[in-house]
């Protein structure tokens, strides 16, 4: 199954002038800047402008993501799920897990494209596997301003008294506002074990996502 595959800016005088153009920017810091939200296929009231180090466009490259973010030290989890690249066709996949120094960790999925086939809610895989599954939204504080996110929390038993439990966070970006197939998508979704409780192991991943963004308006 596709578990883990479906994780001070310059001022613009307007909204159309500051992500209209269908790229992300840089500014001096340097910094980024794309457009967040929780549903790919309509806009919501939810839909922010985020900031962040990083490029999170199909012009760059995702793997471009520092493996040290902090405290927190990646590694790249190669991909052996053939499904992914034959069903979903992502023109950039990065899937690692980050660890703090006191053992605890996420995986972090990043998956770009031009083509719609190339994402779907994490929940359809694993209610397919089995599991249950509880969705909602909340908002992500971030330094500042605050980003939305889809929290998914899934649990599957294993038999002999196992059970197995994750949490999911995850939001969909683009360049502009225009949303423009042609400039590409890309879903960031982090995922964790249950860390003691959900609203426990949600607080993990955020602060992991404010490793990945700074600001949202």
């Amino acid at each position: 199954m596709l578990l883990l595959a479906a994780v001070g800016v310059t001022l613009f005088i307007s909204q159309s002038n500051r992500l209209g153009s269908g790229r992300a920017f840089r500014s001096a810091s340097p910094a980024y800047e794309f457009v967040a939200d929780i549903d790919n296929w309509q806009r919501t009231e939810r839909e922010r402008a985020v900031t962040t180090p990083f490029d999170f466009s199909l012009s760059g490259k995702l793997s471009d993501v520092p493996l040290q973010l902090d405290e927190w030290q990646g590694e790249d989890v190669p991909q052996t799920n053939l499904e992914v690249f034959v069903l979903l066709e992502p023109e950039q996949y990065v899937q690692r897990t980050y660890r703090l120094p006191d053992g605890r960790y996420v995986w972090l999925s990043l998956i770009g494209s031009r083509k719609s086939k190339s994402f779907h809610s994490p929940q359809i895989c694993y209610d397919t596997d089995g599991w249950q599954t509880e969705a909602s939204s909340l908002a992500v504080p971030l330094d500042k301003g605050e980003v939305y996110a889809l929290q998914l929390a899934a649990k599957k038993e294993l038999g002999g008294g196992a059970s197995a439990e994750h949490v999911v966070l995850y939001f969909y970006l683009w360049p502009g506002y225009a949303r423009d197939p042609q400039d590409g998508m890309v879903v960031a979704k982090v995922t964790a074990p249950l860390y003691n409780s959900v609203e426990e192991t949600v607080q993990l991943e955020m602060d992991f996502f404010r490793q990945l963004f700074a600001s949202a308006s």
